[in-house]
């Protein structure tokens, strides 16, 4: 150890400024403990560079000092010294042979290389980044010792004799003795395995975010914006370029800025908003329905230092909610009168102001008690005085779709479509025509592909009308149609009955047609819709949606056999499917001959069982953990025909006892069965409710 201390003043001095001691170097005693040294091993390797000094410099001035052998030997400082660090060291002669490596290089190799014997580097196998093989001959290693120069920069990957790999940044430097002759080299290899899995994981998370379908925002405190994927430049306008570094309230209407005042304030007491709904405004002024999650990012000591901000655009959500409002007004208002003329103008006024337009008019054909043919017309938006002036719509070239029921005819400016003007006496709008530059026409049909009419549509400003318009007129002429049909089934059943006021058989049939169309078409919809909305709680909302889902899928079986017929079976376990979760699919038992529903008393029997079902689990056995339904069925003949007869049974379920008032899913069952002439009956036995159904089934299922 004098070597060290006492004979080598260069030595002497050097060491300390690297090692950051206060004292000269006195041997082992001044070293960290092993176990200290490990458990540091982060930070350590977060200082390769002075490690790296602290090793090269204090190696290469052992060896022009001559003293390098005792002082890695055994017993020498050094080699004390580089034991305790954590990182690979080893060093070779000048012919590459390892002739000495500490405890973390075996560690990194996974095997203990034969000194004396080894050539250039100790690990079992070695190869390039790009994964190909590498000689050993070929290492950074045997590069400097055959060039004498150190070799920076390189990364490599190395495997151990069980098969794992790992990458690694080698540092060789070459020794010279006094005299400036080779006499090996230092290699320092740094294990870059955290730092790929890091930058690896850096990478992945920060692709997630450019290929995110919703704008990943993140901003200061202050509100300023620092980072902008391309889902924000999509959503709003700005490239990233234009708009980081900015305030976020660019993207804030004047009005909502409160928001993001009372949104900052909850960051930084380090909350996290979800799903906060709002309204921002893009690069061009327009305004975008959004939803926002916003959550507090955290810097490494903890301290909140930004927020990153998530916003998805809920603009179709909006449209399509705004839309499904629309069109359950227009059901509600027109489903329930079967007056032509006012059936016409609630449609004529709801799709005027639902596609945005100036004024509407709805055209009709139709037949008066004697026979004779005229034209019914329906404003809104605009006074018949200027309509009337203008004279009726002739089957020009522009009208012709709509009248022949060919399809829609929207024009951004109706002036330049090359229809336009062609004929006469006027070749274009006549003088006083209320002014048409946006134009959307739609036909109404019948469901025998009978054209009823048309609407038709204007406004003063050209690209008024876009595809979401278009498509909700088209939805709105398409009830319309369905309440045209059956206000004209209503006229012509009251022409029949005035024609044959003592045909009390006729009268009969004809208002059971209408009847059964109307609640057909209509009715069940209607119904719902009145009962399940009158208050508007989530509630009945997602009452309404399960019955129309049970609908829907009473339609794909019969879909799945061309509306053919429909299975008892197949009927019964759609209809049961919404309740088998929690495990009630082994609580519901099913049994019955094969049986051969027709598509209208399919139907019926899915909307039974669903109300049957919806009622079970909200008060019934399956509202516990321990009832059981039982369904059966089977077939009786009669001379009359064939009835089917249900018999809903609950057991294990809360205390029954009757109800102080019929809740609608009881009257729903009762009318539709007293429709189809079947009978339904209500036992409230204390064991759980007993429901016997009967249903008149004809001899074909597809009658």
């Amino acid at each position: 150890m004098e070597g060290l201390t006492g004979h080598n003043a260069r030595a002497t001095k050097r060491f300390p400024n690297f090692l950051g001691c206060n004292s000269r170097l006195t041997g082992p005693r001044w070293l960290p403990q092993r176990e200290h040294a490990v458990s540091e091993n982060a930070e350590a390797r977060s200082n390769i560079p002075d490690l790296h000094a602290i090793v090269i410099n204090g190696l290469s001035e052992l060896a022009a000092a001559d003293k390098l052998d005792m002082s890695v030997g055994q017993d020498g400082f050094f080699h004390s010294l580089v034991e305790a660090l954590p990182v690979a060291i080893y060093t070779t002669d000048a012919e590459g042979r390892i002739t000495y490596f500490n405890a973390e290089a075996a560690r990194l190799w996974g095997r203990t290389p034969r000194l004396g014997e080894d050539m250039w580097c100790g690990s079992w196998r070695l190869f390039r980044m790009d994964g190909t093989a590498m000689t050993h001959d070929e290492c950074p290693m045997a590069v400097t010792l055959k060039t004498g120069k150190p070799v920076r920069g390189h990364e490599a990957i190395a495997e151990r004799p069980d098969g794992s790999r790992f990458p690694f940044i080698p540092y060789p430097t070459p020794m010279f003795d006094s005299a400036g002759k080779l006499i090996g080299a230092v290699n320092l290899l740094l294990d870059t395995t955290g730092r790929e899995n890091e930058a690896r994981a850096s990478r992945h998370l920060a692709a997630i975010v450019e290929s995110s379908e919703d704008a990943v925002i993140s901003k200061t405190l202050d509100g300023v914006i620092q980072s902008w994927n391309a889902a924000a430049e999509r959503m709003f306008g700005y490239t990233a370029p234009e708009i980081v570094g900015r305030s976020v309230l660019n993207l804030i209407p004047p009005q909502r800025h409160h928001e993001e005042d009372e949104i900052l304030r909850r960051l930084r007491r380090g909350e996290r908003l979800e799903h906060f709904q709002t309204v921002r405004r893009a690069k061009d002024g327009s305004l975008i329905d959004v939803s926002l999650t916003v959550s507090p990012i955290k810097d490494a000591s903890g301290n909140i230092a930004g927020a990153s901000k998530i916003v998805r655009d809920i603009s179709l959500e909006k449209r399509a909610h705004r839309q499904l409002e629309i069109l359950h007004r227009t059901a509600r208002d027109i489903s329930r009168d079967l007056n032509l003329e006012r059936v016409v103008q609630t449609v004529t006024d709801l799709a005027t102001d639902a596609c945005g337009a100036k004024f509407g008019a709805f055209f009709y054909n139709i037949v008066n008690n004697s026979g004779e043919s005229y034209m019914l017309y329906s404003l809104s938006g605009a006074s018949r005085e200027a309509f009337e002036k203008m004279g009726m719509p002739r089957n020009t070239a522009i009208f012709a779709p709509t009248f022949h029921g060919t399809g829609i005819v929207r024009s951004g400016d109706i002036r330049k479509d090359p229809r336009y003007g062609l004929n006469g006496p006027h070749f274009g709008m006549p003088r006083g025509h209320l002014p048409v530059v946006s134009y959307l026409a739609v036909p109404v049909l019948s469901a025998a592909g009978e054209v009823h009419g048309g609407l038709f549509f204007g406004h003063d400003q050209p690209n008024m009308f876009s595809e979401d318009s278009q498509s909700l007129v088209a939805a709105i002429a398409a009830q319309a149609a369905v309440a045209m049909d059956n206000a004209r089934l209503h006229r012509s059943a009251e022409m029949e009955i005035e024609r044959r006021r003592k045909a009390e058989d006729v009268k009969e049939l004809l208002l059971n047609e209408i009847k059964h169309r109307v609640k057909n078409t209509l009715g069940t919809v209607q119904a719902m819709a009145t009962q399940t909305f009158r208050e508007a709680p989530d509630g009945e909302k997602q009452a309404f949606g399960a019955r129309i889902q049970a609908l829907a899928e009473a339609h794909e079986g019969l879909n799945q056999r061309s509306w053919q017929s429909a299975t008892m079976l197949d009927t019964a376990e759609r209809s049961m499917r919404p309740f088998l979760d929690d495990g009630r699919e082994q609580r519901i038992a099913l049994s019955g001959p094969a049986v051969e529903l027709r598509p209208n008393t399919a139907l019926l029997v899915a909307m039974l069982l669903h109300e049957l079902g919806t009622n079970a689990v909200k008060y019934g056995a399956l509202s516990n953990l321990a009832g059981s339904v039982n369904l059966a069925w089977c077939v009786e003949k009669k001379k009359d025909g064939a009835i089917l007869r249900l018999e809903w049974k609950e057991a294990g379920g809360p205390a029954v006892s009757p109800p102080t008032r019929k809740g609608f899913g009881s009257r729903l069952i009762e009318r539709a069965l007293r429709g189809e002439n079947g009978t339904s009956e209500m036992r409230f036995e204390p064991a759980g409710l007993r429901c016997f159904l009967t249903i008149p089934l004809t001899d074909s299922p597809g009658d």
